[in-house]
């Protein structure tokens, strides 16, 4: 036992050949090319155009005049310029959290409970979908988040310090698969994202349409994940911890090219 888990930790830290890691990226590359075409996650931008232009909810209304950042109802170039700091939540909110806000105060659902909800149930079904339509009226944009408020500065320090932290029974922190060029698990190439290309390629793919799950995965979902794989206990849906992770990626991440929703495997 001790022998596979010392083997475990390793899987993400060996570094490859400079031949074995083309072959192998070149082969994963062909496949998700051979599936772009046919992206379940467009089914998913169809339900969430839909559904942003719905009236539902307690109070009835649509979502046509939630501000994402750029303005009430303007949805092109949105994703691309978050997290960042909002003046009437007084926080800096991702995209997922944004939208919670909007449900709540605009439709009139309770986000708590949102929240609270399983991946893949109820609202959070809504919410996949909406990240979806919403990340893809930005897509082949390039990610400039803003930094200049206080709380976005503050934000990056926090992500990065989580970024780094290292813990659970494995010892991990997102850096240790993720800090620096050449590593992989198994036969998947794993980007850097302290820097670009990695961290624009990295941030940037996410929601994706994960088809050894068939699901959408949002990036609250995909960093639940990496949690999951670091035996951390889950964080809070849309937590202050998973936003600034978001924001230290995506700052890392700027001038890289935004390709959600993406297709993974």
């Amino acid at each position: 036992m001790k022998w596979s888990l010392m083997g475990l930790a390793a899987l993400c830290v060996l570094p490859l050949s400079a031949a074995a890691q083309k072959s192998t990226a070149d082969g994963i590359a062909e496949y998700r090319a051979m599936l772009q075409d046919g992206n379940p996650a467009e089914l998913f931008e169809a339900r969430g155009e839909g559904l942003w232009k719905q009236a539902r909810g307690p109070k009835n209304v649509s979502l046509e005049k939630c501000d994402l950042g750029k303005g009430p109802g303007v949805v092109k170039g949105a994703f691309v310029e978050l997290p960042r700091y909002f003046a009437d939540t007084q926080r800096v909110q991702d995209l997922e959290s944004r939208l919670l806000t909007c449900m709540e105060t605009q439709q009139g659902f309770n986000a708590a409970e949102i929240a609270k909800t399983p991946f893949g149930a109820g609202e959070q079904k809504t919410l996949e979908s909406l990240v979806a339509f919403i990340s893809a009226e930005s897509r082949d944009m390039t990610f400039n988040l803003p930094q200049s408020h206080s709380q976005e500065k503050l934000a990056y320090e926090v992500g990065k310090r989580l970024f780094y932290l290292r813990g659970g029974p494995y010892d991990f922190s997102c850096a240790s698969c993720h800090g620096e060029d050449g590593k992989r698990v198994r036969l998947q190439d794993l980007p850097n994202l302290t820097k670009n290309p990695g961290a624009g390629n990295g941030f940037g793919a996410w929601p994706a349409y994960r088809v050894s799950s068939g699901e959408l995965w949002s990036m609250q979902r995909r960093l639940n994940d990496c949690y999951r794989q670091q035996r951390f206990p889950f964080p809070g849906f849309a937590s202050d911890a998973t936003i600034a992770l978001g924001v230290y990626m995506g700052v890392n991440g700027k001038g890289g090219v935004s390709t959600a929703p993406a297709l993974k495997r």
